[in-house]
């Protein structure tokens, strides 16, 4: 038979109490009880009834992930590695898109099919200060993306502007100068275009180098399409350039086809390097430079941060919002690099 929770109590000589809070990670259990609890699940072979858990508290053990668009691959793989690290915990994940239109965001906080939910992660695109208010709900939420909301709800969030410097200054130590920007942006905004150009720009001055207006080219729509329309739209524009930054990597492999299109060589004659490092970029040819900005770690902490507000006491949530930046790390391929000479035989 099966291991059951008192049988765990007995061996760890703890009360069925005790274990309960260890399996359900409440912080206030002493260490070494917790280890005695967590070797005798071990030894017994324990198997939280997950579903008797939920049914005991009232929940239903799924979260919403709410994001814009399965079809970028960004927020594919991020929707990803939420749901693994949900399982990890007990939880099924129940996607929206939004599209990031204001509308459908509004309508995830309030529609009936959240509410078939304990809890949402949310990562919005449309809504901004004027809409913190309307996070202000009766469930836990944790905030992915860009903090322009300022509300109290935990936010998981890239580190934009330094990974933006990052890249750029691998693009300057390379010798390039003349750098273009694929990429719409706010130069006022707070979101990820913004954040992002306002790194790229920090490494320029820092180099004493400006930014002429017509090295931009501007895609509304981060996809290849656009990256491609707007690398097409600087080549004709006559502007000499030396490099791309493109402000994530699906814009970057547009750019790059044009680029391969009109025989110009990447990266003898023109750089590229991105932002996100989806795979289909390390496949690419030639593959290509860009920066992690940590997606594992974003979705466990978004998830880790909603169970804990799931199993807090009342009130234990409380006060201004946590933000946790994910630590990024510079993908250097051959976009920027070129091919690796091949070993002699």
């Amino acid at each position: 038979m099966s291991a059951t929770m008192r049988d765990v109590a007995r061996a760890a000589g703890v009360s069925v109490k005790t274990v309960s809070n260890v399996v359900n990670d409440f912080p206030h259990v002493a260490a070494t009880t917790r280890s005695r609890v967590l070797e005798a699940i071990e030894h017994l072979g324990y198997q939280m009834n997950f579903s008797a858990r939920n049914l005991s508290l009232g929940r239903t053990g799924m979260i919403t992930l709410a994001v814009p668009e399965l079809s970028l691959p960004y927020f594919a793989a991020l929707s990803d590695e939420v749901i693994d690290a949900a399982s990890e915990r007990g939880y099924t994940v129940l996607i929206e898109q939004t599209g990031g239109q204001r509308e459908r965001e509004l309508e995830v906080l309030v529609s009936a099919r959240r509410r078939m939910t304990d809890g949402l992660i949310f990562s919005p695109l449309a809504l901004r200060g004027p809409d913190a208010p309307t996070l202000e709900v009766e469930f836990p939420v944790v905030l992915l993306g860009e903090r322009s909301l300022h509300s109290r709800v935990p936010h998981v969030a890239m580190a934009n502007v330094d990974a933006a410097r990052a890249v750029t200054e691998h693009l300057l130590a390379l010798g390039r100068r003349r750098i273009a920007l694929v990429g719409t942006f706010d130069p006022q905004g707070a979101g990820a275009g913004s954040l992002r150009t306002r790194g790229f720009l920090e490494a320029l001055t820092a180099a004493g180098l400006e930014h002429p207006p017509a090295l931009v080219g501007p895609a509304e729509a981060w996809t290849r399409t656009t990256g491609a329309e707007a690398m097409r739209g600087l080549l004709d524009g006559g502007e000499p350039f030396d490099a791309v930054f493109a402000l994530n990597d699906v814009l970057a492999l547009g750019a790059m086809r044009v680029l391969y299109e009109r025989d110009v060589v990447v990266p003898d004659a023109v750089a590229v390097a991105g932002f996100d490092d989806i795979e289909e970029g390390r496949f690419a040819r030639p593959s290509l430079t860009t920066v992690a900005p940590g997606l594992p770690q974003i979705a466990r902490t978004a998830v880790e941060l909603l169970v804990e507000r799931l199993t807090a006491e009342a009130g234990a949530v409380d006060g201004p919002g946590l933000e946790v930046v994910a630590d990024f790390t510079m993908q250097p391929r051959e976009s920027t690099l070129g091919r690796a000479p091949r070993p002699s035989p």
